[in-house]
């Protein structure tokens, strides 16, 4: 769906132990990652090579498409440069898709997810008085944030383990780095979510819209949309059904939103 796949032939079955021992020290080409997979003997599942297991086939998939653009011949050559010194150091054969026809599919992906990528953010701009981290720290934590991995980040996490932010909330990271976050102020956030990156099914539209919301009473605030318009009724209708629209294209494409495949296509 979204990789270009070179399909490893080996002559007997390898242990886990031999394809770790030759795999290539970075699994990237350019700016595209890219996987090596083993298939099991004892159960026939497609999996990372791992210690204590025999595989009978591998393959090798690099990402056709991502937020940097579409694979090409450069990232493409470096790929089966790669793979190709793999599989020789393993006295195995590999057969790679032809170039031209693998780019041409990374164009036309790349066109697809420039046109169904979206994140949608909103401004908090303070009516009064300026928030001091400390503060905004405080009474986003009452509504679910928590600091996030980056400075000038509170996230709202998913229940999902290792899974992208529902919501993030923005601010100086400047400010992120005072030594008394009581002293550091701030007049305006973002608070913004992923599109692609979040499944529909946990409604990340409604609790932006919900957090903009608590958050603009908690802190006195007006939401705004980026050319510093408030926002109204109105036009939270307008963004739902447009979200609408793009969930089903997405899905369409078999590339659900918050399904792996798209989370690593909107990368």
């Amino acid at each position: 769906l979204i990789d270009a796949i070179a399909v490893v032939t080996v002559d007997n079955p390898l242990t886990g132990d031999q394809v770790l021992a030759h795999l290539p020290s970075t699994r990237r080409a350019g700016s595209k990652p890219f996987m090596i997979e083993g298939l099991r003997v004892d159960c026939g599942e497609w999996e990372a090579p791992q210690s204590g297991v025999t595989y009978s086939e591998l393959q090798a998939g690099v990402l056709l498409a991502n937020r940097l653009g579409g694979l090409n011949e450069i990232e493409y050559s470096e790929f089966v440069q790669k793979v190709q010194g793999f599989t020789d150091s393993l006295g195995a054969s590999v057969e790679f898709p032809d170039m031209l026809d693998i780019v041409a599919r990374a164009r036309e992906l790349d066109t697809f997810a420039s046109e169904h990528d979206a994140q949608l953010a909103m401004r908090l701009h303070a009516r009064g008085s300026a928030w001091s981290v400390g503060y905004l720290q405080q009474q986003a934590a009452r509504h679910g944030f928590v600091p996030g991995s980056l400075p000038g980040r509170l996230v709202m996490p998913a229940q999902e383990e290792g899974a992208p932010p529902v919501l993030t909330l923005h601010f100086d990271a400047q400010a992120a780095f005072a030594d008394d976050p009581d002293q550091a102020s701030l007049r305006e956030l973002q608070l913004a979510f992923d599109v692609p990156q979040t499944a529909a099914e946990l409604e990340p539209f409604k609790s932006w819209c919900a957090a903009g919301e608590a958050l603009s009473l908690a802190l006195d605030a007006v939401m705004a949309d980026d050319q510093g318009h408030a926002f109204s009724p109105a036009a939270f209708a307008a963004i739902e059904g447009e979200l609408q629209r793009l969930y089903e294209a997405l899905a369409q494409r078999d590339l659900a939103a918050g399904s792996p495949a798209a989370r690593r296509l909107f990368s």
